[in-house]
């Protein structure tokens, strides 16, 4: 069995919640490039709405997901500095 140290299990982390955004971010993003082209090719579809609709879905899944991204890298920070902390204090060294 494979413990990992506290410091590279709060990296690793943050480096996923930094993922997550990157990823929700470039969804928000191409949802609003997608929602300008439909709106501009599409002006005479039968139900222009259900391209605005899929828009607002995938915005706020991503939204949501960028929300769960902080709070993820939030605590990744705290495990980080709790490790730094205990570590410190084994060592005798307070920064």
């Amino acid at each position: 069995m494979n413990i990992q140290s506290p410091f590279s299990s709060g990296i690793q982390g943050f480096q996923r919640a930094a993922d997550s955004v990157t990823e929700a971010s470039l969804n928000i993003s191409r949802a609003n490039i997608n929602s300008l082209t439909n709106e501009s090719s599409t002006r005479s579809a039968v139900n222009p709405d259900q391209f605005v609709d899929a828009s607002k879905k995938t915005v706020t899944d991503s939204l949501i997901q960028l929300k769960a991204a902080e709070l993820h890298a939030g605590a990744n920070v705290k495990s980080i500095n709790t490790a730094d902390e205990m570590l410190g204090t084994l060592i005798d060294i307070r920064v």
